[in-house]
């Protein structure tokens, strides 16, 4: 596995990268990064494929942009320039979880011409997310970090205090059990890194305020809430909320859409259950179009 770098949407990324044959772009979430995806590397890289994993605009080592954009639109085009550049001119495969996922919606609905099937899990299509939010006083308290980090200056405070207990906390909260010290400490390190953390929490941020989009990209936004026709497989852990959401979601599908529950695990289902999930991963990129 190696890291390699490449310009995309004006911003230097980095990636991880392994293995030959057709393209799978793995995407991350918060509070991860590119490594999240260590045991589904080298296994897709042995079942025939090309691993890409790139750190997301803003996640060191890849560049965090001076006063750049984080909204959807921007998310959208940053990894639509990634499958451009490193694809090698075929449509490729998408797999994203939490932030990833987000950001795959987009781009199955956006740019479906570049995506042969995609993958997402743990958060549902953000149309769903809304709808489902506006209901459920239960799911407002699981995305309560949502609400938290639209303050200003205080987040960033909480975060890092204590050697960074915020984010021990979300893990456990996000997958009770779940024991996972190393890459949880290799996270918060590069969180540390000057920039990081309000990179990472301007994704947030641009959520909810219209004047933090980029105005350049209306249109590409309003691509991002078209039907779905990319065949997409939704994953979620059983032990996650969220998993509600995928069933009521198919609406927004006009393709192929199918959804499974990844029993005994919470919202990092691919590092839970790692054999369990990528088999189906790789289930699901090997069926025919």
């Amino acid at each position: 596995m190696n890291e390699r770098r490449v310009r995309a949407n004006g911003v230097e990324f980095a990636y991880l990268e392994d293995g030959r044959g057709p393209t799978v772009f793995l995407v991350h979430g918060f509070p991860d990064n590119a490594h999240s995806w260590s045991h589904q590397i080298p296994a897709l890289a042995a079942a025939g494929y090309r691993v890409i994993a790139p750190f997301l605009r803003g996640y060191p080592p890849t560049e965090i942009p001076d006063a750049g954009y984080y909204d959807r639109a921007t998310l959208a085009l940053d990894l639509k320039e990634l499958i451009v550049a490193l694809g090698g001119g075929e449509p490729a495969f998408l797999v994203g979880q939490d932030w990833g996922a987000g950001i795959t919606y987009s781009v199955i609905a956006a740019f479906p011409e570049l995506i042969r099937r995609a993958v997402v899990m743990a958060v549902a299509h953000p149309s769903q997310m809304r709808r489902t939010l506006l209901s459920s006083p239960q799911h407002v308290h699981r995305s309560f970090h949502w609400w938290f980090f639209q303050l200003s200056g205080l987040p960033e405070a909480v975060v890092v205090a204590n050697d960074f207990a915020f984010i021990d906390y979300l893990w456990n909260y996000w997958s009770p059990g779940h024991q996972d010290a190393a890459h949880i400490a290799q996270v918060k390190r590069m969180l540390a890194l000057p920039g990081a953390l309000s990179a990472a929490l301007a994704y947030y941020r641009a959520m909810f305020d219209p004047a933090k989009a980029d105005p350049t990209l209306g249109g590409i936004t309003e691509a991002c809430d078209r039907p779905i026709a990319v065949p997409t497989l939704a994953l979620c852990g059983s032990n996650d909320l969220r998993g509600e959401m995928l069933e009521p979601q198919k609406e927004f599908f006009e393709g192929p859409y199918e959804w499974a529950l990844v029993e005994g695990c919470g919202h990092f289902p691919h590092r839970e259950r790692p054999a369990q999930v990528t088999r189906m991963v790789i289930d699901w990129l090997q069926r025919p179009n």
